[in-house]
């Protein structure tokens, strides 16, 4: 070291054939430096003198011999480590004491490595995949299925219910018909078109009708009141030689005497009952 300084700037003793340390343009002797302005090693609590190296770490000082990890003491100079509570570890030991473990492999997540993060669990990031596809899920949407992910075209796939009526998945809600499920906007009257979720329907051929449209198209018409036969009523009806009656209409035509489980006779203008038809 060059300097046109010859005396130590601090205890003034020559400097001539001695070491010295150059500092804010003054000169020091090694002695007087070292204890003025040396740092404090954090393990060993000595001064880092100047002929020492002096690794830092958030204002932090260590020794080059003294910067090792503090469950398994090896060196961490030139080395990944990772800091808990002001303590420094290497990754090995950071990992087993406190990274968080795969949710699928059961391995530990290191330090540095990429995680993902869903329902409070963790993943390697390879391997938080569909379950069916094995793609990497990322941020994408995604569903859970007894405790397996899948990306939302897979478990649409292998899941999903789809619409009888339009074939496409039913996401949420759905009207089921004959073990048949249908979104509720799909499921309409096959006549009129008529919503039919919450209302009376009647079904044919696996398509439900409103009763007004079954009526009109299938239902068989009563002989007595011309209104249709429908289940909706009272269930009951009366079937003889190709004419149908509502179980209430089937009455004599004269004397309107109930005939359902009696016996009785025909005539041109009706049904009669024994003593109309032999009056």
């Amino acid at each position: 070291m060059m300097s046109s300084h010859t005396d130590c700037h601090y205890c003034l003793q020559s400097l001539r054939g001695r070491k010295y340390v150059l500092r804010d343009e003054n000169t020091y002797c090694v002695t007087c430096y070292d204890s003025l302005y040396a740092n404090s090693c954090e393990e060993c609590k000595q001064p880092i003198e100047c002929n020492s190296k002096d690794l830092s770490y958030k204002g932090r000082h260590w020794h080059e011999g003294c910067f090792n990890c503090a469950k398994c003491s090896r060196s961490l100079v030139e080395k990944p480590f990772a800091a808990k509570d002001e303590v420094l570890l290497c990754t090995e030991c950071y990992s087993d004491e406190y990274s968080s473990k795969c949710f699928h492999c059961q391995k530990t997540i290191m330090p540095g490595s990429r995680k993902m993060e869903f329902k409070g669990s963790s993943w390697h990031e390879s391997c938080f995949v569909c379950q069916y596809c094995r793609q990497p899920l990322g941020t994408k949407p995604l569903i859970t299925k007894d405790n397996e992910n899948f990306c939302v075209p897979c478990f649409e796939e292998q899941f999903a219910h789809h619409c009888y009526s339009c074939k496409k998945v039913i996401t949420s809600g759905g009207v089921i018909c004959h073990d048949q499920p249908w979104h509720k906007e799909c499921f309409v009257c096959a006549g009129c078109k008529t919503q039919l979720s919450g209302q009376k329907f009647i079904s044919k051929d696996e398509y439900p009708y409103c009763v007004d449209c079954f009526s009109k198209l299938y239902a068989k018409k009563c002989t007595a009141c011309k209104k249709p036969i429908t289940a909706l009523g009272s269930g009951k009806y009366i079937s003889f030689e190709e004419h149908q009656w509502h179980g209430e209409c089937f009455n004599c035509a004269k004397c309107s005497i109930s005939l359902v489980g009696q016996e009785f006779l025909t005539r041109q203008d009706g049904i009669l009952c024994h003593e109309c038809a032999s009056a």
